[in-house]
């Protein structure tokens, strides 16, 4: 797992660096891309992300008089299911280490009249702004594979959570199907980075981000992540063949 978690540190999309480098080298990539991050994650997936966000809140089942955090969230897509889920009441902190990412997110909610129980932090997942065991359960959405080191990120998300508490990752992952593999790298180094340069003025970005999907764990990988982290109950759900994959862990 060491070795893991190592590797994730070190990889920038294909390309290998000092691992001090990284979250500024990842920083970049969405402070440009924030303003149009939920325009190209409509059009990357032709609008499935939305199906899969509905699918980890369906798993999460929040319920009214909760504390949630979602971590690396800032558009507040996450944030805003889990609000609406709760009919407004749970309680919702967004974590993000990009703020032009935060204020898409809190713009979009005070235009949609949500004006309270939202909280916008700018913080680091591998140093969170929260104390020990004050959040009744977290979330993370594709952000994951962006942080430097995973395996601090998970400790500092089970430091935070109550007995109790659960974590649930969604993030990209290893196909169920071989045989769409070939057709899934095709899009993902072609497409991608061509809507990136269209639409965000961007190749270069969508093309890391094409990299970073590749570079993270499978399922099992993950879930080994997780428990070396100290999590209990550790199971995954794979959405679309495994192109995306919901990982649930609690703190017992």
């Amino acid at each position: 797992m060491a070795d893991l978690a190592d590797r994730l540190a070190r990889s920038f999309g294909y390309e290998e660096i000092d691992p001090a480098a990284k979250a500024d080298r990842v920083r970049g990539v969405f402070d440009r891309v924030a303003a149009r991050y939920d325009l190209m994650n409509d059009l990357m997936s032709l609008g499935v992300h939305r199906l899969w966000k509905d699918a980890l809140v369906d798993w999460l089942a929040p319920r009214a008089g909760i504390l949630h955090a979602d971590l690396g969230g800032g558009t507040g897509d996450v944030a805003l299911r889990v609000r609406d889920r709760t009919d407004a009441g749970a309680d919702v902190v967004v974590v993000d280490v990009n703020p032009p990412m935060l204020r898409v997110g809190r713009d979009r909610a005070l235009d949609t009249n949500r004006f309270t129980g939202l909280f916008w932090v700018a913080g680091d997942a591998m140093a969170l702004p929260l104390p020990d065991r004050a959040i009744d359960s977290a979330t993370i959405a594709f952000a994951m594979r962006n942080v430097t080191h995973v395996d601090r990120a998970l400790a500092e998300i089970r430091r935070v959570l109550k007995p109790g508490g659960r974590f649930l990752c969604l993030e990209f992952s290893k196909l169920t199907l071989p045989v769409l593999d070939a057709v899934y790298e095709r899009y993902s180094f072609t497409v991608l980075p061509a809507l990136g340069r269209m639409v965000a003025g961007d190749a270069a970005s969508y093309r890391y981000l094409a990299e970073s999907i590749r570079r993270f764990p499978d399922q099992e990988g993950f879930a080994e992540l997780m428990w070396g982290a100290g999590f209990e109950r550790v199971r995954w759900r794979n959405l679309s063949a495994g192109i995306a994959c919901i990982h649930s862990g609690w703190r017992l």
